[in-house]
């Protein structure tokens, strides 16, 4: 199984949002900071939002930051609202044209790989994902091109 690029960069997001203390940060730095286009930031973002897991606060000096303790966001949580389909096979789901369908075990034994994926996708929280907060920093603080050329001036 692959988890979706969806899925990907919420984890990314929260991951992100979790080490910046309730600082408010903007969809443009979280991009720029991973490379990755502010269009599909924003789709995440409002799903995040949507399903409780970060505040969006609008207007000057607006941004983004978690709702909740990273204690309290579970992984397998946010992977079951980011993924929009867990079908392993065909035969999952109902419009199946496999013709040994009846007699083939392979559903059952995805089910229960499935079912363990969550298990232990469960057993985690945000919180588990920040153990090592500054490795999840940008390497260089992102300072503005304008903050920059004031301090050569000074």
């Amino acid at each position: 199984m692959r988890l979706s690029t969806f899925s990907d960069y919420s984890l990314r997001v929260l991951m992100y949002l979790g080490v910046q203390n309730d600082r408010l940060v903007t969809i443009a730095e979280i991009a720029a900071v991973h490379g990755i286009s502010k269009a599909h930031l924003m789709k995440v973002v409002h799903q995040l939002g949507l399903n409780g897991h970060i505040e969006t606060l609008r207007g000057k000096g607006g941004g983004i930051r978690l709702a909740r303790p990273p204690a309290a966001i579970g992984v397998g949580d946010v992977i079951r609202q980011s993924e929009g389909d867990f079908a392993l096979a065909e035969c999952f789901s109902g419009n199946s044209s496999c013709r040994i369908l009846g007699g083939c075990g392979l559903p059952s034994i995805f089910n229960e790989a499935l079912s363990a994926m969550f298990l232990v996708l469960d057993g985690y929280t945000l919180a588990d994902l920040l153990r090592a907060p500054y490795g999840l920093l940008p390497a260089a603080p992102c300072v503005p091109v304008r903050a920059r050329m004031e301090e050569n001036h000074d």
